[in-house]
C-alpha cells in the first residue's frame, strides 16, 4: 500500500511589523550625533569621544542593516525565494555582531596608543557632548525596546542603543574624573571599558545569530519536547526526519515524519497539531508526513540521515 504523504503548512506573520520609523528616527539622530562627536572629539583631543564616535557610526550602518534586512523580510515568496528573504534579518544580525567586534579592535588599538602617550583633553566639551549622546542612545533604544524579546533583529538594534547610553555615561564620568584629578590617561582607560562594553553586550547577539544562520533550533525550543508531543499523538507510533530551523529572527519551521499504521487522520487532526505547535512551540510553519509504516521502509527514518 503507498505511503499517503500530507503536506500542512502555515504562514505566521513576520513580526517586528511597526519598526520602519524607528529606524528612521534613530539612523538619522545617531548619523547627526557622530558627525557632531567626531569633530568635537577631535577638537578637544578626546580619543574617549572619538572612540565613541566611531562605535556610534558602526551602530548607524548596523541599524540600516537591520533596517534594509526588516524591510526585504517583509517580501512576498517568490517561484525562485520561495521562503521570500526572511532569513534576511538573520544575516543582518551577524553582520551587526562582526561590525561591532571590528569596531572593538580599532577602540583598543588607538586607546592602547594613548594609554602609552596621553594628551590634554577638553573636559567640558567631553562632558557636554557625551551627555547628549546619552539622551540620544537612551531614546533610540526606547524605541525599540517593545520588539527586543521576539526578534533578534530588532534586539541586536536596541543592544546597540542601550549599550551606546552607557558608554556615554563613561565618557561623562571621565571627563568628571579628569576635572578633578587631571589624570588624563583616564581618557584612554574609559576607551578601553567602552570596548569591553561592546564585546559583552554582543556576545550573545554574535552566538546567536551564528546558531540561526547554520539552522540550529532557535532558543526557546526544545527539540526533544517537540518529538516528545508527536510521538505522543493518538494514532502514532514512530515519529523521524523531524527538523527544526529558523526561517528568520521571528519565524521557525518544522518537518517531520509521522508513522500512522491506522492511515491518513484527517485534516482536523493536522489543523489541531498546527494549532498546538504554534501555540506551544512558536513553530509557525510546520510540515507533516504520514506514512502507514508497511513494508517500504522511509530511507529518511535513520537518525543519522539528513
Amino acid at each position: 500500500m503507498p505511503h499517503d504523504h500530507n503536506h500542512h503548512h502555515h504562514h505566521g506573520p513576520v513580526n517586528g511589523q511597526g519598526f520602519g520609523r524607528a529606524f528612521a528616527v534613530g539612523t538619522v539622530l545617531n548619523l547627526g550625533f557622530v558627525v557632531i562627536e567626531a569633530a568635537y572629539g577631535i577638537l578637544s583631543n578626546s580619543m574617549a569621544l572619538v572612540a565613541d564616535a566611531g562605535h556610534n557610526f558602526s551602530d548607524v550602518i548596523g541599524l540600516l542593516l537591520a533596517w534594509a534586512a526588516y524591510a526585504v523580510s517583509r517580501r512576498a515568496p517568490t517561484p525562485r525565494f520561495t521562503y521570500g528573504l526572511r532569513s534576511s534579518s538573520i544575516l543582518a544580525a551577524l553582520a551587526n555582531a562582526m561590525l561591532l567586534f571590528a569596531a572593538v579592535g580599532v577602540i583598543i588599538w588607538e586607546a592602547a596608543q594613548r594609554l602609552l602617550d596621553p594628551v590634554p583633553v577638553a573636559e567640558v566639551t567631553m562632558i557636554a557632548v557625551a551627555a547628549v549622546g546619552i539622551l540620544i542612545n537612551a531614546g533610540t533604544a526606547v524605541l525599540f525596546a517593545s520588539g527586543r524579546g521576539g526578534d533578534l533583529n530588532i534586539r541586536g538594534a536596541y543592544l546597540h542603543m542601550a549599550a551606546d547610553a552607557g558608554v556615554s555615561l563613561g565618557v561623562v564620568v571621565a571627563g568628571v574624573l579628569i576635572m578633578l584629578t587631571g589624570w588624563h590617561w583616564v581618557d584612554p582607560l574609559v576607551s578601553l571599558a567602552i570596548a569591553g562594553v561592546i564585546v559583552w553586550s554582543t556576545w550573545s547577539l554574535m552566538r546567536e545569530s551564528l546558531d540561526l544562520a547554520l539552522h540550529a533550533v532557535p532558543p526557546g525550543i526544545d527539540p526533544d519536547d517537540v518529538r516528545a508531543h508527536l510521538a505522543a499523538l493518538p494514532g502514532v507510533t514512530e515519529v523521524h526526519d523531524i527538523h527544526i530551523w529558523p526561517m528568520s529572527t521571528t519565524e521557525t519551521a518544522m518537518t517531520a515524519h509521522l508513522v500512522m499504521p491506522a492511515g491518513h487522520p484527517g485534516d482536523r487532526f493536522l489543523a489541531a497539531l498546527r494549532h498546538d505547535l504554534a501555540h506551544d512551540f512558536k513553530i509557525d510553519h510546520a510540515t507533516v508526513q504520514i506514512e502507514m509504516g508497511d513494508a517500504t521502509a522511509c530511507e529518511l527514518a535513520p537518525e543519522s540521515v539528513i
